[in-house]
């Protein structure tokens, strides 16, 4: 379980982040939801630790993690897909998937063919290069990488922005399946709200760097959570 309490960040003198609290639990999606601007991506960012935070706490199955670096983070189960993919352009698809090995032991440096089973079209455009797939194609391989390393926590950043409908339809069956299997917990960054609410356990609104709403699916009705956002001006 990946639990942030408190958590504050800066950049230079502006405050994005304030005092922000996050429960991400095995067998469960925590949705982080809200308007463009309001901090989700930086919150991903700290839980990665791409960005260091200004203050608060992070807790990892127990262990308070104080500096890390993303390196440091993966190899403590944490694995990451940002917002924009940032796949490696000129490295063939399977090149692409070899560097989620690096964090893994020895013995463990070996793609999976479940990873296959996720996303079929990996194993059929393994030898073609990162740059000459198409959008939804290249979302699939960023989330591939990640598994790969067989993460504790998965942070999704907006992975079906810019997406074909049908590749939504597949990864949202992907973060299922995961769900599913009970020993990943995922926190999944996203504007589309039926791809979000229908995914979610847990619920976290975001408005301008604060926590807004906060709950479980009992406790945050559809209704409400849709309300909220849409008078946050959030596209839903």
């Amino acid at each position: 379980m990946l639990e942030a309490k408190g958590i504050t960040l800066h950049y230079g003198q502006s405050q994005i982040l304030h005092g922000i609290d996050l429960i991400a639990e095995p067998g469960k999606v925590t949705c982080v939801m809200g308007n463009n601007g309001v901090g989700k991506t930086s919150l991903l960012k700290v839980l990665s630790g791409s960005h260091p935070r200004s203050g608060g706490s992070l807790v990892l199955d127990g262990e308070e993690l104080g500096r890390v670096t993303p390196q440091m983070l993966a190899t403590k189960g944490v694995g990451y897909v940002p917002q924009g993919r940032m796949i490696f352009p000129l490295l063939t698809v399977r090149e692409n998937l070899e560097t989620g090995l690096s964090v893994l032991p020895a013995g463990e440096r070996r793609i999976p063919e479940e990873i296959f089973d996720h996303f079929p079209v990996l194993g059929e455009m393994s030898h073609r290069r990162g740059g000459d797939l198409s959008g939804g194609q290249q979302q699939q391989l960023a989330i591939a990488r990640a598994l790969i390393m067989r993460p504790k926590v998965l942070l999704l950043d907006e992975p079906t922005e810019g997406i074909q409908p049908n590749i939504i339809q597949q990864i949202g069956r992907v973060i299922r399946g995961l769900r599913e299997q009970g020993n990943m917990a995922i926190v999944l960054v996203e504007q589309f709200f039926d791809f979000a609410y229908d995914l979610g356990d847990r619920f976290l609104m975001l408005e301008r760097g604060q926590a807004v709403v906060s709950g479980t699916r009992d406790e945050v009705p559809r209704e409400v959570l849709k309300a909220r956002l849409a008078g946050l001006g959030a596209a839903a």
